[in-house]
């Protein structure tokens, strides 16, 4: 089983403390976020979870824990990008803090397992292809030799909390000419800096620029770290051009502080409010307690490690 923590929330950001609790006990409880009262109790000991891949805008509450991740194979999925308070409200500066915690995390746990997402991008008067281009390369010169690979992606206006920051964001179209112009120049700017650009989940074809495909729950990476074979296929959950393994997702919709006009995750400011007055540290679930009314199952925890064979060194 690989852990995704997670796609919903930030939380190395704002819920390490309940995270390294769930390490300790062994479990962790998920309620279906399409059916309140049903949840789903999760081992996540080391025997059974293959890897866990962080999302995050700002990992150092968890930075001094990270030894406690010792028996795991893990990585992050660290965004870093050029927008100010008025796109991402919450998120501290990047060059006073953001950046050098990212420098710190590679020197902790290698460039290797903290892979740079540029991303979403977006397009208005402000963050125009040239000022995207331009801060692309000051931040490439900055993580040069602390990580290996950038995802790049363009926002997805489909969601909910994107279309109605339409106007708030002053979006324009990005037009297939504007990425292939954007990308051509960012990939040239990375292969400088002796990082991989990708792609995440984008159908449009860059790899004349030498721009992969991501997998962002990338099970050839954690095979690489855990030194097993995985036997795990393409989530069926996720975008058809997603090409992530399947993964349990830990986190909660309606909790991610960070306040990016962009996100998807969030869609009820009340709500996430709500959901900060409900988080326990000490509590199974990240906000709130299992209530009488809940079902509460034991869900299937089965590791993909092939025989348990470890890889060949040959």
């Amino acid at each position: 089983m690989i852990i995704s923590a997670s796609r919903r929330t930030d939380i190395p950001a704002y819920f390490s403390e309940w995270f390294f609790n769930r390490v300790k006990e062994g479990s962790v409880a998920v309620r279906n976020p399409f059916n309140f009262h049903q949840v789903s109790n999760i081992n996540i000991s080391p025997d059974v979870v293959d890897g866990i891949v962080f999302w995050t805008k700002n990992p150092s509450p968890m930075i001094d824990k990270i030894p406690l991740l010792k028996d795991y194979a893990y990585y992050f999925q660290f965004t870093v990008t050029p927008y100010d308070h008025d796109i991402e409200a919450n998120v501290p500066n990047k060059e006073h803090v953001i950046v050098p915690t990212f420098k710190r995390l590679s020197d902790i746990v290698g460039p290797e397992r903290v892979i740079w997402r540029y991303d979403p991008i977006l397009l208005n008067k402000t963050h125009t292809v040239k000022r995207h281009v331009e801060a692309f390369e000051r931040l490439a010169g900055q993580l040069s030799g602390y990580t290996k690979t950038c995802v790049i992606s363009f926002i997805d206006t489909d969601y909910r909390n994107v279309k109605k920051n339409i106007c708030e964001l002053g979006l324009e179209e990005i037009s297939e000419d504007a990425q292939l112009s954007l990308a051509e120049q960012c990939a040239q700017i990375a292969h400088a800096a002796h990082i991989q650009p990708e792609t995440c989940a984008e159908t449009i074809d860059l790899e004349k620029f030498r721009i992969g495909h991501a997998h962002c729950i990338d099970k050839n990476l954690l095979e690489k770290l855990s030194g097993f074979n995985l036997d795990v296929g393409k989530d069926p959950l996720q975008r058809p051009a997603c090409g992530c393994a399947t993964s349990v997702d830990i986190g909660v919709y309606n909790t991610c502080r960070n306040g990016c006009a962009y996100c998807y995750a969030n869609y009820s400011q009340p709500l996430v409010e709500k959901n900060q007055c409900q988080h326990n540290t000490r509590s199974p679930l990240m906000c709130g307690t299992v209530r009488e009314d809940d079902t509460v199952t034991e869900r299937a925890a089965l590791s993909h490690r092939i025989c348990h064979e470890q890889l060949s060194l040959l």
